[in-house]
């Protein structure tokens, strides 16, 4: 198998998230690939960033915070842990660090730090992208249990793994404007999104709110009870429209499935087959 491809292939927006006025909000860790742009601030429990990975607000991690080298922090970084800087961040506000504090060389923190324990001057970061695709080899390997294990050790030590993590990939742009991804894209449950999400393919849950239009390569899913505040188009994949869902735009694609009391106020455009389902599909 190769190692090569990014370990971070897919955007995962898990139930709950919701992207309030300054931050991404979400109960479970964060990890967000190299060279991403997320023009917000982040909240959620572990928030882990590759090199060059981009913040336009602060950062509020309830437990650990690894930040990669070349990282960039608009606003200040909150860490109810440990938290590891690789070398060269910037951080245009304070820093303050509940537990331990792992420090790289050139690291710019513009209103300076505090740390309640050790500090250590090193580069400790490299390690994260040996997590990882490890990660990912005993998840492909059908290795679920071990998988497991090895968050419960190096993420959350309590065990406690309910909360599904927010994943941006490597290269993703994340703003009020567009979710853009090279990727898949998961949307969970009664999640709260602004902004149109781009991705190869889109799946979204039930009972979400998407204040934008959604837009893939291949095929669309929506849950039932979701209302896209846009059009639903895909250049070369299908459409299903769970039961009481409600599209605000247009949708354009090959295949089309509506199910029960859903709608669309604008036009549809379909080059293949139209059918309208009774019931509600099962869950795949």
């Amino acid at each position: 198998m190769a190692f090569s491809s990014d370990p971070l292939d897919e955007l995962v927006v898990p139930a709950g998230t919701e992207a309030q006025e300054h931050d991404l909000v979400t109960e479970g860790d964060v990890l967000v690939g190299g060279r991403s742009t997320v023009e917000f601030g982040v909240r959620g429990r572990n928030v882990l960033a590759g090199e060059g990975a981009t913040f336009g607000g602060a950062i509020e991690a309830d437990g650990d915070c690894r930040l990669d080298m070349w990282c960039d922090v608009a606003d200040n970084v909150l860490v109810g842990e440990d938290a590891y800087l690789g070398e060269r961040v910037h951080i245009g506000g304070e820093l303050k660090v509940a537990g331990d504090l792992d420090i790289g060389d050139d690291v710019d923190i513009e209103e300076g730090f505090e740390a309640n324990g050790w500090i250590v001057i090193r580069n400790p970061m490299p390690t994260i992208v040996f997590l990882f695709i490890y990660l990912k080899h005993l998840l492909l390997m059908g290795e679920e249990d071990a998988a497991e294990r090895l968050i419960s050790e190096l993420v959350d030590e309590d065990g406690d793994v309910e909360a599904d993590p927010l994943v941006i990939p490597a290269n993703a742009t994340v703003s009020d404007d567009a979710w853009r991804v090279s990727t898949p894209a998961r949307i969970g449950d009664d999640c709260r999104l602004h902004g149109n999400v781009r991705a190869a393919r889109i799946s979204v849950g039930a009972d979400a709110n998407v204040f934008g239009s959604l837009r893939a390569r291949e095929d669309i899913l929506i849950g039932p009870g979701t209302k896209v505040h846009g059009d639903v188009t895909t250049r070369d994949g299908a459409v299903d429209l769970g039961s009481d869902v409600r599209v605000l735009g247009d949708v354009s694609c090959t295949d089309l499935e509506i199910g029960p009391k859903a709608e669309v106020d604008g036009s549809i455009r379909a080059s293949g087959e139209i059918t309208m389902r009774t019931t509600e599909r099962e869950a795949e």
